[in-house]
């Protein structure tokens, strides 16, 4: 039992005060009078909320592995795993959305798009995806700019993971530990060495096989988001370009190739 005084509840909080629930139902905004643009706009402010949780828990998830303590890492990278889920099963409910509905109102979108979502891209540079490139989309925001700068040139959750190996008595070389972090991660066959001998000896290494399932975790569910967005986007629009001008389906179909922690893919092959 805690020593910590309970704090005494205030009486005088109600639950829409609690989640700002006026601020948060008003902040729905649809641009025409078209039905469907209501459930694009809540689909999408969800997702992002969903994000801030996702950005939140891999943080953590960072801090603690970076400190030594990885069991309890655990638990944020299952949760985000969950939410991935989540995520998912919500391009279900926006595919109930036809052609018609949304090229009803898709005009009112102008040249705004997904892609220029600033914290799905921090959220690739925390999980190890760095590309510079996409900075030039947030010029004209520059506190959002400069906190996705830190995530491009900060460890990502994979170099966080990497660092513990040594730590366990498997030696990683000095370019892969010493590396330029803003770069876009190059996979590397003593990094696969060096997770197989942890997957051929798990009793030794469990901690870091049970880390390495939780990555494994994540990477597949960030795929499966991805595939179900391709056949969704797909569903609706076929292969027309995107609002923000990108390819459409054909860019989201590149993103299936990614994998941020590929060797923890590749070693499987070896086993």
């Amino acid at each position: 039992m805690s020593d910590t005084p309970t704090k005494a509840a205030d009486s005088s909080v109600t639950y829409s005060q609690y989640l700002a629930l006026d601020e948060l139902l008003a902040a729905q905004k649809p641009r025409s009078d078209r039905h469907d643009e209501l459930l694009f706009v809540i689909i999408h402010q969800t997702k992002e909320l969903w994000l801030k949780q996702i950005i939140a828990e891999v943080k953590l998830a960072k801090s603690l592995i970076r400190a030594g303590d990885v069991e309890p890492a655990y638990k944020a990278l299952a949760r985000v795993s969950r939410i991935q889920t989540i995520m998912t099963l919500s391009w279900d409910v926006l595919a109930t959305m036809t052609p018609a509905d949304y090229l009803s109102f898709r005009g009112e979108l102008g040249t705004s798009s997904g892609f220029q979502s600033h914290q799905f891209r921090e959220l690739e540079y925390l999980l190890g995806l760095k590309d510079g490139a996409f900075l030039s989309f947030h010029a004209e925001r520059p506190e959002i700019l400069a906190e996705l700068k830190d995530a491009l040139a900060a460890p990502s959750l994979y170099d966080d993971a990497l660092a513990q190996l040594p730590r366990h008595g498997l030696a990683l070389p000095p370019e892969v530990l010493e590396r330029d972090l803003s770069q876009p991660y190059v996979p590397s066959a003593a990094v696969e060495d060096a997770w197989l001998a942890v997957y051929r000896n798990t009793a030794k290494y469990w901690e870091l096989y049970q880390l390495a399932e939780k990555l494994v975790d994540l990477d597949d569910a960030l795929l499966t988001w991805r595939h179900k967005h391709v056949l969704t986007v797909e569903r609706i629009i076929g292969r027309k370009r995107g609002t923000g001008g990108t390819e459409g389906v054909g860019y989201l179909q590149k993103t299936l190739e990614r994998r941020c922690f590929p060797e923890l893919w590749s070693l499987r092959t070896r086993l």
